[in-house]
């Protein structure tokens, strides 16, 4: 298949670096349409309240993702890019890495949940979501197989895993389950993956039992991922307290209204974490060899983002009452709060591609000065808007806080190129010049 040309981009590279994305994507884009089927199914099932009481329990899990994964993903894929012969070292020291900080999120979830706790939403479902934390520590698989980029492995699991789950589910509906059931459903969609990623890596004398934990390699991995920690910290406040705080301000039938919001303006996030983990290999490779070249790559890579987000809330904007004919009327009146939200996916889509730059010039302890501080904004913003103006107040604080945080580096002078750089795309001042020099 030839893919279509872009302005600006080699030819060639962009039909081998989509192959290289091609099967990931396709796996996330198959799992996309079968979550959102699902979800929608749920949401009618379960109307307004309950789906607002299940949502306090995930945000509350999802607050606390951060320091489950310790911000070791992307060093995971570094580290076996760079030393291939210490598979089995770098995978058992991220596991057990990570199985240790997801045990330590329970006692902090207890804490957290009793300082603020989630309005209606018994603690006892956010215990039974917490078991998704140590599952989801079998994701080091998913970044051996990146290493390896044989993206098609992890999509055959999503896939299958995301069809069995979805199977379940219905069947939850079919029996008219309680609302405990669907909590023991979210739970079972992780181990269902992780299940799916052992059996795939136990194939071709891989074996989960050779791995094996190394001191020295945890402390030089921590070294590096703390700044990423703290920074996810941060970008799990203000991607999930929105939703929070609708629920114990507003109410369970609003948190349950913005979830449905929340879910399908999100639901597109992974597509810019596919593409610059492709291509972060090729930009770190440009850095070593060609300075022009590494400036054209991220620039280009900053273009591409704008180029798929930039539509997609266009044409959500002006669609969303026609979205929200697929739930039941009582769900209806969110549609205006979608056409908000979603373009908050623009700044995104970039700053996931200007994090894999701070990644590259070794300056991550950046990401917890932007994170940071779109955090605030939106915590703050929240605390103003959401009183007067509800789950519309949210959309408005997490886009404003969305942009803050990706634009922040304007004000650092270090960085303060790629701000630029990412403001030329975003107004499409680069696209323009490329046409021109065409």
């Amino acid at each position: 298949m030839r893919i279509p040309s872009i302005p600006g981009f080699n030819q060639q590279a962009l039909e081998k670096y989509f192959k290289n994305t091609g099967m990931s994507f396709i796996g996330k884009v198959g799992s996309l349409l079968i979550k959102m089927l699902v979800g929608i199914a749920v949401a009618r099932y379960l109307s307004k309240d309950r789906l607002g009481i299940i949502t306090g329990g995930v945000t509350y899990v999802y607050l606390f993702s951060a320091i489950a994964t310790l911000g070791l993903d992307q060093f995971i894929v570094k580290e076996l890019h760079q030393y291939p012969d210490n598979r089995d070292r770098i995978l058992g020291t991220s596991f057990w890495m990570k199985i240790l900080a997801s045990l330590s999120c329970i006692p902090l979830l207890w804490l957290a949940y009793h300082v603020y706790p989630a309005k209606d939403t018994p603690f006892t479902y956010i215990l039974i979501l917490s078991a998704v934390g140590i599952v989801q520590a079998f994701n080091v698989i998913d970044s051996y197989f990146q290493s390896q980029v044989q993206s098609k492995y992890i999509m055959q699991v999503q896939v299958i895993g995301n069809l069995v789950s979805a199977a379940i589910k219905f069947v939850l509906i079919y029996l008219k389950m309680p609302l405990i059931a669907f909590v023991f459903a979210y739970s079972l969609d992780f181990l269902l993956v992780a299940l799916g990623y052992c059996l795939t890596y136990q194939r071709k004398g891989r074996s989960l039992f050779n791995w094996s934990y190394q001191n020295s390699l945890a402390k030089k991995l921590i070294t590096h991922s703390w700044p990423l920690i703290i920074s996810g910290i941060m970008v799990s406040l203000y991607m999930k307290i929105d939703q929070l705080m609708i629920q114990n301000i507003s109410g369970i039938d609003e948190a349950g209204a913005y979830a449905t919001v929340a879910s399908l303006s999100e639901a597109w996030n992974f597509i810019p974490t596919v593409i610059v983990t492709t291509l972060f290999p090729a930009i770190l490779n440009a850095r070593r060899d060609d300075t022009a070249r590494y400036k054209k790559r991220i620039q280009n890579l900053y273009d591409l983002m704008v180029y798929l987000s930039l539509p997609a809330a266009i044409v959500i904007t002006f669609t969303s009452h026609l979205i929200y004919k697929l739930y039941t009327p009582e769900y209806a009146y969110a549609a205006p709060t979608l056409s908000v939200h979603i373009w908050s996916g623009v700044f995104v889509f970039l700053g996931a591609a200007s994090s894999q730059y701070l990644i590259a010039e070794n300056l991550t302890k950046l990401t917890f000065i932007r994170t940071g501080f779109g955090a605030l904004v939106n915590i703050l913003l929240n605390l103003a808007l959401i009183p007067k103006m509800g789950m519309m107040g949210a959309a408005i604080a997490t886009l404003v806080a969305y942009a803050s945080s990706a634009f922040v580096i304007v004000f650092i002078p270090k960085v303060r190129e790629q701000a630029v750089m990412m403001f030329k795309s975003l107004f499409l001042i680069s696209l323009f010049q490329k046409i021109i020099k065409r």
